[in-house]
């Protein structure tokens, strides 16, 4: 037997990628439609138009398809912070906050894809890409600051304004923000006073 092709190898490595990206598209029109929490993996193959089966050998289980959506949706996070950063206008924190509650509060993928990681960190494919795109993220809210995250500290620091934020996007989507009497504005205001240098 000779040598692998690398031109064959190749276009199955792009092949296998648009596979998983239209796997992933399909899960999205599902999960908007259906909900995050009541995606299944017949229901994505179905919109996809592949065999249940096909399914899993991008995906080991729901779970894995699940972090894989919010992985996406994290670097759409990460991307729409560093814009609006970019834009200028109100502080980096208040900026970098203000975009990523947009998206945290009109997105049911994150609050799905909590159920789906594991009790102890495991080494699934998912998994790593999903815990990269976080620290990504939180490496944008850490620049926002404008405080280095090169202390323990520094880095509690950005995780406690995450932490608010994703609390934040839950209580504004629920309406309990506004039942409480403040506004998204007011609490980002108070967060960036307390963590912008």
């Amino acid at each position: 037997m000779g040598e692998p092709n690398p031109i064959r190898s190749e276009r199955r490595a792009r092949t296998r990628d648009a596979s998983r990206a239209a796997i992933l598209d399909s899960a999205r029109r599902v999960a908007a439609r259906d909900g995050a929490r009541n995606l299944s993996l017949r229901g994505v193959a179905a919109e996809a138009g592949y065999a249940p089966a096909a399914l899993y050998g991008y995906f080991a289980n729901k779970d894995e398809l699940l972090l894989a959506l919010a992985a996406d949706d994290l670097q759409s996070l990460s991307r729409a912070m560093r814009d609006a950063v970019a834009s200028g206008g109100s502080g980096k924190l208040t900026a970098a906050s203000s975009a990523a509650l947009v998206l945290l509060r009109d997105n049911e993928t994150f609050a799905a894809a909590q159920g789906a990681l594991p009790q102890e960190a495991g080494s699934s494919e998912a998994e790593r890409l999903f815990n990269g795109r976080m620290i990504a993220a939180l490496k944008v809210l850490a620049d926002a600051t404008g405080q280095p995250a090169n202390s323990r500290d520094a880095q509690r620091d950005v995780v406690l304004v995450a932490a608010a934020l994703t609390g934040l996007a839950m209580l504004a989507r629920s309406g309990r923000l506004n039942a409480l009497g403040f506004t998204p504005e007011e609490i980002l205001a108070r967060l960036d006073g307390r963590f912008t240098s």
